[in-house]
């Protein structure tokens, strides 16, 4: 079931997205070589409950921790380690934040120091294919609009969008309806209207789509190694147009 929202439950998303927004700012300040994984999640929870949040991926199906973080190959849903960042890493930090009882999704993908043109490459594609799927969350237009209009920016650069993970609508919970696939045939899917909420999140290869679970069962990797980006936003589908609620609050992010 499709859950829309009340202006003020928005509203209230929209003040969760502002904190979510912050965190990533604030971890892209503090990723440099040599910091550990573990420690940035250390900093992401003191950061959110500090001012009131709740880290709505720490303890969510029994995950541990508040950060998720997916070096290079690895695409979504990494555990934090103690693995420490490196001269050239791209990192994607996924985070979800709960504020009042409603809750913000948004992901960025970091380099650290400087990282090859091929990785550059590969951000900026994913973060245009992001921007691209959200100009199509107006009301009227269906979820498979989003979809095709992200494979268009991927596809046409010469990289590949990953198909077996999906953005989805969120909100009330961390998880709901409608999923939303970075792929598609225009005029498809559930018909967008006001008061839906949607996190999208373009997820993307260097390489092939294929992917891989690790032992952890949680940490998912490009089966052939090659690079992955992680960009996402939640937003809201609204009469005025699409409405993005994790809006950039700090110039770290773009």
């Amino acid at each position: 079931m499709i859950i829309r929202k009340s202006q003020a439950e928005i509203e209230g998303m929209a003040r969760a997205g502002e904190l979510v927004s912050d965190t990533l700012a604030m971890i892209g300040e503090e990723l440099r070589p040599g910091i550990s994984m573990l420690e940035l999640d250390r900093l992401a929870e003191s950061y959110i409950r500090e001012r009131g949040g709740v880290p709505t991926s720490k303890g969510y199906r029994g995950y541990p921790a508040t950060l998720c973080i997916s070096p290079n190959a690895m695409i979504v849903h990494g555990i934090p380690t103690d693995y420490r960042a490196a001269e050239g890493d791209v990192v994607s930090v996924d985070l979800g934040i709960t504020l009042d009882g409603l809750i913000a999704d948004s992901a960025y993908t970091f380099g650290v120091g400087e990282i090859s043109p091929e990785a550059q490459q590969l951000l900026d594609v994913c973060q245009e294919a992001l921007v691209a799927g959200i100009e199509q969350a107006r009301v009227g237009n269906h979820v498979a609009d989003i979809g095709h209009a992200i494979q268009q920016v991927v596809e046409s650069a010469g990289f590949s969008v990953v198909r077996s993970l999906v953005g989805h609508g969120v909100g009330r919970a961390y998880h709901e309806d409608p999923q939303v696939p970075n792929f598609g045939e225009p005029g498809n899917g559930p018909e967008l209207l006001p008061g839906m909420t949607l996190a999208i999140e373009p997820m993307i290869n260097a390489g092939a789509p294929e992917v891989v679970m690790h032992a952890d069962e949680w940490s998912i990797s490009s089966a052939d190694g090659s690079l992955s980006a992680h960009f996402e936003h939640t937003g809201a589908v609204t009469a005025e147009g699409p409405r993005v609620l994790t809006a950039v609050a700090s110039g770290v992010r773009t």
